[in-house]
């Protein structure tokens, strides 16, 4: 039998972690998690709940005491082939990637209690290997064993509208300028964070994919695995 091995993929906002870790989880018949859209549900929780102050800050004591009552999970499309989020038995796959959610999400992500919650999860997924896993702390945190690493990084511009074609093409009405501001502030709050923050494990093999096609950045990283499954 083929041996499976745990993939973490790390990097900064909107620099297609996502899209290779799925491609990638795909073509292995491994399992795909989506860290990112963890702390996005509970991003969304914490707007449903009022947890987020007029003044755009973060109402700590009430999202910690409430997080007992978050329940996040994944669970598989038979017509998509993908992995979905739910948010206490709710999918929210699309309301997740609205710009109201992106624009909190980092500073729900730089809560302790919020990542304790998450990443005792995350590591539990991958206890069984077989997992591609993408994130900001995957490599560092939740996956230091991962048998291939890698870390992911595009110009700021790249990104920006990248994300953008994203979001218009999912019908959302966003601007190219709100996007970049986004994250642009995003990557302050993710490398400067007191507890787990987006840094390259030093064992990490880095991909800028500014210049690189999808299929480019999906065939580096595939020979990368194969190469430490026939290890």
């Amino acid at each position: 039998m083929r041996k499976k091995i745990n993939i973490a993929i790390d990097g900064y906002s909107s620099c297609g972690k996502s899209t290779i870790a799925k491609a990638v989880a795909k073509a292995l018949y491994y399992f795909y998690v989506d860290t990112g859209a963890m702390y996005r549900a509970i991003t969304l929780f914490a707007l449903q709940n009022n947890c987020i102050k007029k003044d755009q800050t973060i109402d700590e004591p009430l999202l910690i005491r409430l997080l007992d009552h978050v329940v996040v999970s994944f669970k598989y499309n038979t017509d998509s082939g993908e992995q979905e989020i739910y948010l206490n038995g709710v999918n929210v796959e699309r309301e997740i990637r609205s710009i109201q959610v992106s624009n909190h999400v980092s500073l729900i992500s730089a809560v302790r209690e919020v990542r304790v919650k998450l990443v005792r999860l995350q590591k539990r997924l991958a206890e069984s290997k077989g997992v591609v896993m993408d994130g900001r702390d995957i490599g560092t945190v939740v996956m230091p064993d991962a048998d291939l690493k890698i870390f992911m990084m595009a110009d700021a511009d790249v990104r920006s509208k990248r994300r953008y074609d994203e979001l218009i093409a999912a019908g959302l009405d966003v601007s190219l300028e709100e996007i970049k501001s986004n994250i642009t502030n995003r990557d302050l709050i993710d490398t400067t964070r007191e507890m787990d923050p987006l840094r390259q494990a030093e064992d990490a093999v880095v991909v800028d994919n500014s210049n690189l096609t999808i299929d480019e950045q999906f065939e580096f990283v595939m020979a990368q695995a194969v190469k430490r499954i026939e290890q």
